[in-house]
């Protein structure tokens, strides 16, 4: 089977049963406030490591070494592996030729990262907010979290604090995609018709439509590459029930990712779980206990997580979570 993880990536796995097995992974090193987490296409997983200002890589035995950035140094400094510094990198994203895009939450910028660990900003202007569109350094964000690539090589970030969709072209040119700067709310639309409250985070499903964790609705939207926004699942209250679309409801979401089979699994972070959402809007709660915080591993709900944020597949299904409350990874391994 074949899918997107929350990068964008194309890859290839089969998830095919409810029940799962939570453990951790790279036990030998310790996060601070992991955040997004995107696989490159040799199988390394690279961690926001937020609260330690740093790129962290992690090679499937798990071997974990820092990529980029220096940890507990905060800056915006451009410049190659450990000289570069970050302030609360949030998302992290390939784009096709193995480049990691990096959002900057409280720098206001998105930065890139080659292969070989050059950092540069690719857009907006370090500790500057703002609402403008604009190329390179001259566009504003303010408060860049999640970020996914299309096909073509665009970008589409979640700037929370603007309620909006942008997309940054690979020549650096960003536009509002969905949603109005400021104006919050929960319209489906067109565009910047519609409007979204904080969200959070992105993904790409294998079709090219845009999922959107709408954090503030507690809702999924889903937004056709022509903009038109839709709520695909979630009641716009907080809650845990599991059901069908609207029926169902999450409690501030962050992250997610496809399996091959079309599923989005989705970090359902105020709930402490993982929840599973069919193509047709069937959710369930996958890994994890509704309101029941901690770090234990287990098989389905008598594992335990702090506060999930981002997640990946492997490239043998696995699920990769990183647990913003603590300092650990936790890999779930789909029983088959």
């Amino acid at each position: 089977m074949s899918g997107f993880d929350s990068s964008g990536l194309f890859s290839t796995y089969c998830v095919t049963s409810p029940v799962a097995t939570v453990t951790s992974f790279a036990t030998t090193a310790l996060f601070a406030n992991p955040s997004g987490v995107a696989f490159d296409g040799d199988g390394d997983l690279y961690v926001a490591d937020a609260g330690n200002r740093a790129i962290r890589k992690v090679t499937p035995a798990g071997e974990v070494t820092t990529f980029a950035g220096s940890i507990g140094s905060s800056g915006s400094d451009d410049g190659t592996g450990t000289d570069a510094r970050f302030s609360y990198p949030v998302g992290v994203a390939f784009d096709g030729d193995g480049n990691l895009y990096v959002t900057e939450r409280f720098n206001n910028t998105i930065r890139k990262v080659t292969p070989a660990g050059v950092v540069t900003t690719f857009a907006g202007s370090a500790g500057n907010s703002g609402t403008d569109d604009g190329t390179g350094t001259d566009a504003r964000f303010n408060g860049p979290t999640g970020v996914a690539v299309d096909g073509d090589g665009n970008l589409y970030v979640t700037d929370l604090n603007n309620h909006t969709i942008r997309k940054v072209t690979p020549a650096g040119v960003v536009t509002t995609f969905a949603g109005s700067a400021g104006l919050y709310g929960s319209d489906d639309g067109t565009g910047t018709d519609a409007r979204f409250t904080n969200p959070q985070g992105v993904v790409f499903d294998g079709d090219g439509i845009l999922y959107v964790f709408d954090n503030g609705n507690h809702t999924i939207r889903k937004v056709t590459p022509a903009g038109v926004v839709t709520t695909f699942a979630g009641s716009g209250s907080n809650g845990s029930e599991d059901g069908t679309g609207t029926a169902a409801s999450f409690n501030y979401l962050r992250g997610g990712a496809f399996d091959g089979d079309g599923n989005l699994f989705v970090a359902d972070a105020g709930n402490r779980t993982i929840r599973k959402v069919t193509p047709a809007g069937v959710v369930t709660t996958f890994a994890g206990s509704a309101g029941s915080a901690g770090s234990i591993n287990g098989i389905g709900p008598a594992a335990r997580f702090s506060y999930p944020v981002g997640v990946a597949f492997d490239g043998d299904g696995n699920l990769y979570v990183a647990d913003d409350g603590g300092t650990k990874i936790r890999k779930v391994t789909p029983a088959g």
